[in-house]
């Protein structure tokens, strides 16, 4: 090939592949552009608050949810299943405790304080019941539980008196003082094994005050878990006075059939603590406003932040309407568990149109013991009562609520019975779009999020899900288990009980009869239904 011609070949092949390098260049650019675009648009989309409805309906059997849910092959079942030894007749020494709180946070305190015995090797003092920190109630332990019960069911875990004995030293008679000491918060089971025991064996004795969530929930010995679950559920029961009002209150609900209970937390210490106010007229925010800096930490908290994320209690009006959306009719019967509203009836109002069925524990009793106790305690324990044994249970703020959180653990031991327990996060962007004006597939929207739930049966414990609100599965058990973990114990485990303390000659003070009508609940050949309602026993 001539020079020239070559010259002119090679100028177009260099100005060809410049040309490709532009066109690769500027594709690269597209294309990063494009990705650009398509990821903006995506994140714009999704952070939209929408709640488009599924392509296929969702539906809810009502008539379904009034029973209960399934089981899975699950049943209750807290009794040892491995060797559980009892109590030496020598202990390290006594355990007194506080328990500060409501009725609830002062019942999983007392779980938890039974616990540190075992653990301790301790005898465990009849535990103190705080009347001054919410309640102002000086029922005391021996005013709202069964003693003899309490004492008697756990006879194979824990040694319990009702007081510290007097002692004789050199001819006098003494009492032992017991040394005082703050536990840590959720402290681990080594702090009561080294610390803890140290000061009891020095003292003879340690005051653990105060004594709410002072021993921690997760604890990897299933054992020790369901320890807890023979207290909650087996051992703490309420004196007979109670336990008969709260029945007859449950019998009169059923005389027209199925009936629901609504924790309805739409109260003063709960709003405050939420950080929700801006839905009240300016006497109201004021009032939450000076609760929340007497009593919380100090926060920069926005209504509209908190609310988009779910964190403010649902109004009267929201509860009515994810239960008119799931199909429930103005005729159904509900039972509110609840203090006083705040704000008054005009919260109240739209919800009562919808059900006009309403009772508290103090339109139900005929008795009159309820209005004419004024403390908090007798009302709270019939209101916990009468929302186990419902048919169905709607917490409408769990968070930092004990009552709503123990009786979701309450009920699922019980037989998993349903619990409505909505998704605040969920539900929150479907009700501020109906405050907007957009009402279209409300309903479908909120049913679509409810059935995400798991209504009250078997599910893995996520943090933060207490244990209280959620034993499973170290507090139930399968006859037939592909895990040796989760078999249930011998039908014979009481007897087995019984004769490694025969064996051991551990000294025992219940009578035989006693004794085995209360450890009979513990069985998991009986069922807890029967152990709850029969309040005569």
């Amino acid at each position: 090939m001539a020079p020239a011609k070559r010259g002119v070949a090679h100028n177009r092949h260099h100005q060809l592949k410049q040309l490709s390098g532009v066109v690769k260049r500027l594709f690269g650019t597209l294309s990063i552009a494009i990705i650009v675009l398509v990821l903006c648009t995506f994140f714009l989309l999704s952070s939209t608050t929408t709640y488009e409805s599924p392509t296929t309906p969702s539906k809810i059997s009502v008539e379904n949810l009034w029973g209960t849910v399934a089981s899975d092959g699950w049943r209750p079942s807290s009794a040892p299943r491995s060797h559980w030894p009892p109590p030496p007749n020598e202990s390290n020494g006594y355990l007194r405790v506080r328990c500060n709180g409501g009725l609830n946070q002062q019942r999983s305190a007392i779980c938890n304080a039974v616990l540190a015995a075992r653990i301790m090797n301790a005898t465990l003092v009849l535990p103190e019941l705080d009347a001054n920190s919410f309640w102002h109630d000086e029922s005391g332990f021996q005013g709202i539980y069964d003693v003899e019960r309490f004492i008697n069911a756990l006879r194979y875990d824990v040694r319990i008196v009702e007081r510290i004995p007097e002692i004789r030293k050199n001819g006098k008679i003494k009492k032992i003082k017991a040394f005082q000491i703050r536990p840590p918060r959720d402290a681990p089971v080594s702090w009561y094994t080294t610390e803890a025991l140290q000061k009891m064996k020095e003292h003879g004795a340690i005051y653990l005050t105060p004594f709410s969530h002072r021993l921690a929930e997760e604890i990897d010995i299933p054992e020790y878990q369901r320890l807890r679950c023979r207290v909650n559920y087996h051992a703490l029961r309420f004196k007979p006075h109670i336990m008969k009002l709260s029945s007859s209150i449950v019998s009169k609900l059923r005389t027209q059939g199925h009936f629901m209970t609504i924790h309805l937390r739409f109260e003063m210490d709960m709003l405050s603590f939420a950080g929700c106010f801006d839905i009240f007229n300016p006497e109201e925010q004021r009032i939450l406003k000076k609760y929340r800096k007497e009593n919380f930490k100090d926060k920069d908290l926005k209504y509209s932040e908190r609310r988009a994320i779910g964190k403010c209690p649902l109004t009267p009006e929201e509860v009515g309407l994810i239960l008119r959306s799931m199909g429930f009719d103005n005729s159904t019967r509900i039972y509110l568990a609840a203090g006083e509203l705040f704000g008054g009836e005009r919260f109240m109002k739209p919800f009562r149109s919808m059900f006009p069925r309403l009772e508290n524990h103090k339109t139900v009793d005929t008795s009159g013991e309820l209005n004419e106790n004024t403390q908090g305690l007798l009302g709270s324990a019939v209101d916990y009562m009468v929302c186990l044994l419902s048919d169905i249970f709607m917490p409408t703020y769990d968070g930092p609520s004990n009552f709503a959180n123990n009786l979701m653990g309450h009920r699922q031991y019980y037989g998993f019975r349903t619990t409505l327990h909505p998704d605040r996060k969920a539900l929150a962007p479907i009700f501020i779009d109906r405050e907007n004006g957009k009402t279209a597939g409300f309903e479908e929207a909120v049913r679509h999020a409810m059935l995400k739930t798991n209504f009250g049966g078997p599910h893995k414990r996520v943090s933060p899900e207490s244990f209280y609100t959620n034993s499973w599965p170290e507090c139930f058990c399968q006859t037939v288990a592909k895990n040796p973990a989760h078999k249930c114990p011998p039908e014979n485990v009481l007897q087995i009980l019984e004769n490694q303390m025969d064996n051991e000659g551990t000294i025992n003070y219940v009578t035989h009869q006693e004794g085995k009508k209360v450890l009979s609940t513990v069985s998991a050949a009986e069922t807890v239904a029967a152990q709850v309602e029969d309040a005569s026993v």
